[in-house]
């Protein structure tokens, strides 16, 4: 009677388990397609790929919601969560007191800001003092190029470049010592076409926090912030951030 009893109960915890998965709501979920390296197109799958794809996808996971992708134009991101056409944003969106008057945000999950790279070879530049002298380069118009102007005393050899490949060229090829520009930006370059010859070094400057954005009074905040934190305690968020990135930042 006893072996008799425990068999239905197994079954109808399993019944109850396989219902509460099938049914398991479904978000809507929008990027931008272009933001490398957080998210964009592998022209071979045609699917979105990126440092934010696969942060979704495990918050995904571990919430317990699954979600249609979406893409469109980053400006009309925030306007789309506003009409409730969409539940979640991630884009590499800036956490501002603006925005968040109007739609709902996760905790940060990315410290972003501007970043030091420099030679694989080269141990004498940890920060931003290191610089001092040296030939930096770094792009036109940027805030890079405003940080450095300002923060460094002998500021000659600031070189401002018109594009981020130019200055990467020169940084290999021996022309400059450093280069100092977004750390995402840097961050990537040093994994894809520079990796093994370059690498990033020190904190980050000038510092800016993404998170995700969800429509006003959404129920999923807290889910998310709870995915965010065990991602971090694990060490999942780490290894997304090394295979994109490199590794992280040094705290000032």
């Amino acid at each position: 009677m006893k072996t008799n009893w425990m068999k239905p109960l197994g079954v109808a915890a399993a019944l109850s388990l396989t219902t509460s998965l099938a049914s398991a709501e479904t978000l809507k979920v929008v990027t931008d397609p272009s933001f490398v390296p957080f998210e964009m197109m592998d022209q071979e799958t045609g699917e979105m790929i990126g440092f934010d794809m696969e942060v979704i996808a495990e918050v995904a996971e571990r919430a317990g919601f699954d979600y249609d992708l979406q893409t469109m134009d980053f400006n009309g991101i925030i306007p789309a969560l506003q009409t409730g056409n969409v539940d979640i944003a991630i884009a590499g969106i800036t956490i501002t007191e603006e925005r968040k008057e109007i739609v709902d945000f996760s905790d940060p999950y990315y410290d972003s800001g501007l970043r030091i790279l420099v030679r694989a070879d080269n141990d004498s530049v940890t920060a931003i003092e290191d610089l001092e002298g040296q030939k930096v380069g770094t792009k036109i118009g940027s805030t890079s190029y405003d940080f450095l102007t300002r923060e460094l005393e002998d500021n000659d050899g600031v070189t401002p470049y018109p594009g981020s490949s130019d200055m990467y060229m020169a940084l290999m090829s021996r022309s400059i010592d450093a280069v100092f520009y977004d750390a995402p930006n840097v961050g990537y370059f040093a994994q894809t076409k520079g990796e093994g010859r370059v690498k990033t070094v020190g904190p980050l400057y000038e510092g800016q926090q993404y998170g995700i954005a969800l429509k006003k009074g959404s129920e999923w905040v807290d889910e998310v912030n709870d995915a965010i934190a065990s991602m971090k305690e694990d060490g999942t968020y780490d290894e997304i951030y090394k295979k994109w990135f490199g590794e992280l930042p040094e705290d000032k």
